[in-house]
């Protein structure tokens, strides 16, 4: 199963998409918009669907600005461009793969999978930070060699921090980007599993990394 960000506003195809995504095993989340779709690509995803003519920012654009950050998602781009340069175009801006539309549904399936196939060193598996490794492929995490019981949610938690370290992420930030939620539900989840993931993060007689920044929400400490 992989977890695909689909940004695409037409309402049709990304209902289309996302249920035969949903079939074949695969996790959807989907937004409609170019600004919306940049901020959710930073979070933890396996592969990116990306349209190219988006309102507020153009997909290509949105491949471009995660690139330039140094986020490695792969990235399957479909438009209804389909020319040769536009094609070109969209993999030089970073696109792993391009599918002009209209598409039948087999084949978007099948390019998601041989982008998913990729080498392994073409796609960036292993995140650091001081003590705190994460073998992204293994689904797995150690602080300095010792083993992190983590739950799948508490490691995309962590992992969404160690790709920010020393910056204030809020608990609007991590609803969004890791629950994928839209709105904010009246409930405690986000604090109930970072205070879990602290834990197994931090133990007893270790350095503290990941604070609680009052009124303002949770951070990882730059690591000295």
């Amino acid at each position: 199963m992989a977890r695909v960000l689909l940004i695409e506003d037409d309402q049709e195809t990304a209902e289309e998409v996302t249920l035969e995504l949903e079939r074949c095993g695969h996790s959807v989340v989907c937004v409609d918009s170019g600004i919306t779709g940049l901020a959710m690509a930073r979070g933890a995803f396996d592969v990116l669907i990306v349209d190219r003519l988006l309102p507020g920012l153009e997909g290509l654009d949105v491949i471009k600005a995660i690139r330039e950050e140094g986020i490695r998602t792969p990235a399957l781009v479909v438009s209804a461009l389909g020319r040769l340069d536009d094609r070109v175009r969209g993999l030089r801006a970073g696109g792993d793969d391009y599918l002009p539309k209209p598409f039948a549904l087999v084949e978007l399936v099948a390019r998601l999978d041989a982008v998913l196939r990729r080498p392994v060193e073409t796609r960036e598996t292993i995140l650091r930070f001081g003590p705190i490794e994460i073998d992204l492929l293994a689904r797995s995490a150690t602080r300095a060699g010792r083993g992190l019981d983590l739950q799948s949610r508490e490691l995309d938690l962590l992992e969404y921090f160690v790709k920010r370290p020393g910056r204030i992420i809020t608990r609007s930030m991590l609803l969004q980007d890791v629950w994928g939620y839209r709105f904010e539900p009246r409930s405690n989840v986000v604090d109930v599993h970072m205070s879990k993931l602290r834990r197994k993060v931090d133990a007893v007689n270790e350095v503290p990394l990941i604070r609680n920044v009052r009124g303002q929400g949770y951070r990882l400490d730059e690591y000295r």
